[in-house]
Formats: C-alpha cells, sequence, structure tokens
C-alpha cells in the first residue's frame, strides 16, 4: 500500500507547518495500518487488547513526494515503511457478582419453629392465635398451620388454602407499644424513613427475610416477635447476638412451610438477613397470601380511583380467588 504526501511547499512557515504535520501523519498512517491488518472481534462484555505484536501483513511503503530533508542529493522521494501492528482481542473470565445487599447475613442463630394457631406451653409462653401486629392472626390466616408433616401439602396444610404466606417468621423486636411508635425506631430501623405512614403503625411487619440452613435458603416475611422478647433491636439490627432464654438462646421462629423448605429440626441453626423485595427470588414463598406482595401486587393509585369512582365493584380489580393445583391462577 502507498501513500502519496503533497510536494514540500518553498515558504518557510509553510515548510514548518509541513514538516511538522509528518510525524502525525505517520502516526495516523500507522494506527490506520493497525486496524486494517489487525482483526478485531467483539467477543462480549470483557474484551481487553493484548499489546504483543502478531503476525501481520506486508508492511506499508508511505512515499513522501518531493521532500529531500537535508541531502541535496536525495532521491526526489522519501520511502519511509511502517510496519503494522495487529492486535488481537481476548476473552477475559468475566466474573458474575451479585448485587451487594446492605443486610449482612447474621450467622448459626439458633432457630425455632412455631405456628399460627399453636397452643401456650413451657416453651410457649403465649398462645399464637393471634400475633403482635393481628389480633385475628388465626382467623386471617385460614385455620391452625398444622406443624404435622402428614397434614401438609405443597408446604401448607391440606385442609385449606392459606390466606397470607405460609412462609413467616417472628424477630424479637416490635417497633409498636401500647399504639405509639418506640422512641429507638426511627434512629435503628433501616428502612424506617421510607416506610414510615403514621405514629403507632408497624413498619416491621411483612418484612422479607432470607434464610439459609446449608446450600439452601428460603425467603419469608416477618409476621410476629418473639422468641420471647419484643424489645432487642441490638440483635435485630445490629451486631449483638440473641440473649439467653428457655429455647437454648434462640434468636429465630420459623414457620412448618420453611422448616420443610430448608429440612429444619424443631431446634436448629440458620444464618438469616434482611432482603430487599426485589431480591426475593421465584419460589413457594410467592405462591399465597392477602399480605404477599408477589401473589396479590399492589392496585395502582389510578387504578384504585377508577374503582372508587365505578363504586368499588368493578369485577377488573376483584381480588383473584380462584386456586388451580393450589395456587392461584
Amino acid at each position: 500500500m502507498v501513500f502519496l504526501l503533497p510536494r514540500t511547499p518553498q515558504h518557510p512557515i509553510s515548510l514548518f507547518m509541513h514538516r511538522l504535520s509528518i510525524p502525525l501523519t505517520l502516526s495516523l498512517l500507522a494506527m490506520a495500518s493497525t486496524v486494517m491488518a489487525g482483526d478485531l472481534q467483539l467477543l462480549g462484555d470483557s474484551q481487553q487488547l493484548v499489546g504483543s505484536p502478531q503476525k501481520a501483513s506486508a508492511p506499508t511503503r508511505i512515499l513522501l513526494a518531493g521532500f529531500t530533508g537535508r541531502d541535496e542529493g536525495a532521491s526526489d522521494g522519501l520511502n519511509i515503511t511502517v510496519l503494522p501492528v495487529t492486535y488481537k482481542v481476548v476473552r477475559k473470565a468475566t466474573l458474575m457478582v451479585s448485587p451487594i445487599s446492605r443486610f449482612p447475613w447474621k450467622k448459626e442463630i439458633v432457630t425455632t419453629v412455631f405456628w399460627i394457631g399453636e397452643e401456650a406451653g413451657q416453651n410457649n409462653p403465649v398462645a399464637n392465635q393471634e400475633s403482635s401486629w393481628d389480633h385475628m392472626w388465626r382467623s386471617n390466616y385460614g385455620g391452625i398451620d398444622t406443624p404435622n408433616p402428614l397434614l401438609r401439602v405443597d408446604f401448607h396444610p391440606k385442609g385449606f388454602i392459606p390466606r397470607q404466606n405460609p412462609f413467616y417468621i417472628a424477630l424479637p423486636y416490635n417497633d409498636v407499644t401500647r399504639g405509639s411508635t418506640k422512641a429507638e425506631a426511627p434512629t435503628v430501623i433501616p428502612w424506617f424513613s421510607k416506610t414510615f405512614e403514621r405514629v403507632g403503625q408497624t413498619v416491621c411487619k411483612g418484612r422479607w427475610l432470607a434464610i439459609r440452613k446449608g446450600n439452601r435458603t428460603a425467603y419469608a416475611q416477618w409476621e410476629d416477635c418473639g422468641p420471647f422478647r419484643t424489645d432487642h433491636w441490638q440483635y435485630v439490627f445490629g451486631n449483638e447476638r440473641p440473649k439467653p432464654n428457655l429455647n437454648a438462646g434462640a434468636g429465630l421462629d420459623v414457620s412448618p412451610a420453611i422448616r420443610d423448605y430448608l429440612g429444619l429440626e424443631s431446634t436448629d441453626v440458620t444464618d438469616w438477613r434482611f432482603v430487599e423485595e426485589r431480591e426475593v427470588p421465584a419460589g413457594p414463598w410467592r405462591s399465597f397470601g392477602d399480605n404477599n406482595p408477589f401473589a396479590n401486587p399492589p392496585m395502582p393509585t389510578n387504578a384504585m380511583a377508577a374503582n372508587d369512582r365505578m363504586g368499588g365493584d368493578n369485577p377488573l380489580f376483584a381480588p383473584v380467588t380462584a386456586y388451580t393445583n393450589g395456587r392461584r391462577k
């Protein structure tokens, strides 16, 4: 390949500018020859130019017409050979990293099983007919969430379809007491400012958690307070360990559905952490419950307004209550 450059001008200033432009021209020509001689391919999200010269095509010859330099006896043109250098694009291993959660794992937490409708006993001082936030918990759930494996199917009791999420937990903190929001709640609860609506209304109920045992992880909603305590925010939101109690220092209660999914004993050890709703993957914890945003996504504001204008009887906005094989249609 031959490139012809203009003859050297005779005016001193023009001659200076012409000679100054030659190195820039050579650089551009060398880059062009590199691209022409190279074989660049887009190989994905992670690429790297490897700078070692590869075997390339024939050299590029550049003829600078009329440039004689200092030697008056030189030929009428100066031949410059540019050796093309090619660069190959190689794929580098791409490390797939999940989004980092702002909530750390609380590891090796003694975990016990509890259930809606459980009667009071030695290791369960308060009956679970109601929760800390729902005085009609058993009724709203649809019945007793029996832990008997022979009376369960697909992570819920055989006798009825639960009206609330059967994947639920209890932690030893309540942000509400005697109808008022606790003083420390705005400071210690990480999501308080984003979810607070009014004094005396909890911002903890329904919050999602991940519970891990070995290589399996279940997801559940926070629906009650305990075991034994409702004031230990230093553990729930901080770095403290659970306080000693009659259940071997348990710091987490889980429902029979979580027990069955993770293969837990009645008293076991798990890891847990809070998760954002967007982090909750597909699974049986998305299937049921009026309190479950995946089973009953919230109605858009404009849709609610339209439904109100129609007297609230629009069938398009009626709750879904039909089921197929134990799941909502």
